[in-house]
């Protein structure tokens, strides 16, 4: 769990700015490692959605996509962010067809400051390629499947209030643009943080 914000530490008006910040992109863009290094330098908490939705139903993703269809999946996501976007500080690692739902994405515009991590299919391909607990990705040519959720879920990623882009670096490029990209007084919170002044505790 993370310390006392280090909003505590940022005057007024800027502090009271800090939104959570919701990551949403597609598998392999980096969202959870982003989002894990991101929190720790805001001394945000970190949630990632995928987890919380295992807890809530008591089984893994793919079991829930296998004994009950990709529908109630969705409808779980749903109410499970909800909830998760009611904590006041979060950094929060969606899945990456959540921001497909229009009320998801209404909650996060209400609630939050929403992050597009854009990856290339290469990079996306190359990620993707290491783990195989991926319902979407367990049939077909994992370059093709990726190529269609590209199409059809970019144009809707860019919907999100910021966009940034994930390359085959290391993820603390990808922090460094994000705290580039929103407001001020997020920047003064990672250097209150970075200061050791307030920080995440082990």
């Amino acid at each position: 769990m993370a310390a006392p914000s280090a909003a505590a530490d940022v005057d007024g008006d800027a502090a009271a700015a800090l939104r959570s910040l919701v990551l949403v992109g597609l598998m392999g863009a980096g969202k959870s490692s982003v989002g894990r290094r991101l929190a720790t330098r805001l001394g945000f908490d970190f949630i990632d959605a995928d987890t919380e939705i295992e807890k809530a139903a008591g089984a893994t993703i793919p079991e829930i996509f296998a004994e009950h269809g990709e529908a109630a999946f969705r409808d779980g996501e749903r109410k499970v962010i909800a909830r998760l976007l009611d904590q006041p500080r979060i950094v929060l690692a969606t899945g990456g067809g959540a921001f497909m739902n229009g009320e998801t994405r209404a909650r996060i515009r209400e609630r939050s400051h929403s992050i597009w991590i854009k990856a290339s299919l290469d990079v996306l391909v190359k990620r993707c390629a290491r783990r195989s607990n991926r319902p979407l990705l367990a049939n077909g040519d994992l370059r093709s499947t990726l190529d269609r959720l590209m199409r059809e879920r970019y144009p809707v990623y860019a919907e999100a209030e910021f966009t940034v882009t994930s390359l085959d670096g290391p993820h603390e490029a990808v922090v460094e643009e994000i705290l580039q990209v929103l407001p001020e007084a997020y920047r003064q919170a990672a250097h209150v943080a970075d200061d050791g002044r307030i920080g995440p505790i082990e």
